[in-house]
């Protein structure tokens, strides 16, 4: 065996294909009973198709990223849209000039939603936080009413509290793009993402064992092969604190809890495939997955998304704190001979999907140049 690739979502997978369409023998390792990672999807008992672990939409402007899971799959086009729900109504998100001129009841083309924007902000110097960013952007009244209350919920500290990378993901517009995200690819596996992940680890070359603790297995696992004392080289894909015994303490995540529901003969439940809820209710926001799948079915799955302080590791949470405890794991892993740390788990970074597979290629590259 040549490698041992830790993990079946994005980055190992990739990995994994890229080690074995070079001839490399390739065990690939997960401790849950599925690939696929978060990113695992399957059809509920009424036959609707449903993210286990909460919405994943695929956009890209990466054209490699791109074209290299097209080998693995047919595109269903798909915009995503979100709602965002302030006192009882339903606005575009992120917020656009549609929301101003029905919040405040404005007729603004492209230039006044500019001089609105310019007009409310609260200039911040330097902008360090979440709160700096969106404050420095559209000001008090559409921070309070959009951002405050979710990123309370979401992230369980104030938006002071996180830096500014957090916020400085959804963008502003003066236009009527009502798209949450403007890349150039923008669709959904036909099939299903788990459908995509049994395409890409059909080979040969892949040896795949679910239901494997790697960590706790580590010393058989990494055994030197008796015939020419070899070392399979190990692409590790989990936690890089866990990876090193929590030796420094452990870096903290924010995870979720998810409530799915059916709703027999009701066709369609919202209008957009993702509804905030910044203000109300303990869960963040309603996703509705045939807007996603595009699906046809007498009734509709929905899923009610909870942020919770423990269970599995979704984000990282981007603290100055975190970043100091951060770096000295990265000092360590720079000490491993025979190792590479890759995704968002094992780089304590938060990566889009398009952003896992590219690095998750580079790596592989890197690997096979060795």
């Amino acid at each position: 065996m040549d490698f041992i690739v830790v993990g079946a979502g994005f980055a190992g997978s990739v990995v994994a294909r890229e080690l074995a369409d070079a001839g490399r023998k390739v065990l690939l390792l997960e401790k849950r009973e599925h690939i696929g990672g978060n990113a695992y999807d399957a059809s509920d008992r009424h036959g609707i198709l449903v993210h286990r672990y909460g919405p994943h939409i695929f956009h890209t402007s990466i054209e490699r990223v791109f074209q290299y899971l097209s080998r693995f799959t047919d595109w269903r086009p798909y915009a995503h849209r979100v709602r965002s729900v302030v006192n009882g109504q339903s606005y575009p998100f992120p917020i656009n000039r549609e929301t101003l001129n029905r919040l405040y009841g404005l007729d603004l083309d492209e230039v006044g939603a500019a001089a609105f924007f310019e007009k409310v902000r609260e200039p911040r110097e330097p902008v360090l936080t979440s709160e700096d960013v969106v404050l420095n952007s559209v000001g008090r009244d559409l921070y309070e009413k959009f951002f405050l209350n979710y990123t309370r919920k979401q992230w369980g500290m104030e938006p002071s509290q996180l830096k500014a990378g957090v916020a400085a993901r959804i963008p502003t517009r003066t236009n009527t793009d009502d798209r949450y995200f403007t890349d150039t690819f923008q669709y959904m596996p036909r099939h299903g993402y788990t459908e995509m992940f049994k395409a890409m680890l059909d080979h040969p070359n892949i040896q795949l064992r679910l239901g494997v603790d790697f960590l706790a297995e580590k010393d058989t696992l990494t055994r030197r092969d008796p015939v020419d004392g070899a070392t399979p080289h190990i692409v590790y894909t989990g936690p890089v604190d866990a990876w090193f015994g929590f030796c420094f303490g452990r870096l903290p995540y924010r995870s979720l809890r998810f409530e799915h529901a059916h709703l027999p003969d009701v066709e369609s439940y919202q209008e957009v495939g993702t509804v905030n809820y910044p203000n109300d209710h303990a869960y963040t926001r309603i996703t509705e997955y045939k807007h996603l799948t595009g699906q046809s079915h007498s009734g509709t799955s929905i899923m009610y998304e909870y942020p919770v302080a423990d269970g599995d590791p979704y984000y990282p949470v981007p603290s100055t704190d975190n970043e100091q405890l951060l770096q000295r794991y990265r000092e360590r892993a720079k000490e491993e001979k025979n190792v590479t740390f890759i995704g968002r788990l094992a780089e304590y970074r938060y990566y889009n999907m398009d952003q896992v597979a590219d690095a998750a290629l580079a790596a592989a590259g890197k690997l096979l140049d060795r």
